[in-house]
């Protein structure tokens, strides 16, 4: 059968499909689910926090939060008090700069 196969030329077709299926679940565990996996720690990580926490947001801005709304934060800094979208705290930083502490 295989043989037959290979002598008509139809094996091209039927063994070009393999590598490529190959490449797309190679590059959908390697790129893809890790990028998944990120960002719903991500999310999990923005709705932990709360009131008193303190975050790094993406422009570099230190910041204590003193309030929270459904899109945004208030946040306490050094010269008052600015409004920041949840998506601008950077959770890599701010774990960076304020380590949980060890239980």
């Amino acid at each position: 059968m295989f043989i037959q196969l290979l002598q008509t030329g139809n094996a091209g077709q039927s063994f070009g499909i393999l590598p490529m299926l190959l490449i797309m679940v190679v590059f959908f565990f390697f790129m893809i689910w890790p990028q998944m996996r990120k960002q719903k720690k991500a999310k999990a990580y923005l709705a932990e926090l709360k009131k008193g926490d303190h975050v790094v947001t993406t422009g570099g801005f230190h910041a204590k939060i003193s309030q929270i709304a459904d899109t945004h934060f208030i946040l306490e800094i050094e010269e008052g008090k600015i409004k920041a979208e949840k998506a601008a705290v950077s959770m890599e930083m701010t774990l960076a700069a304020y380590p949980k502490p060890k239980a």
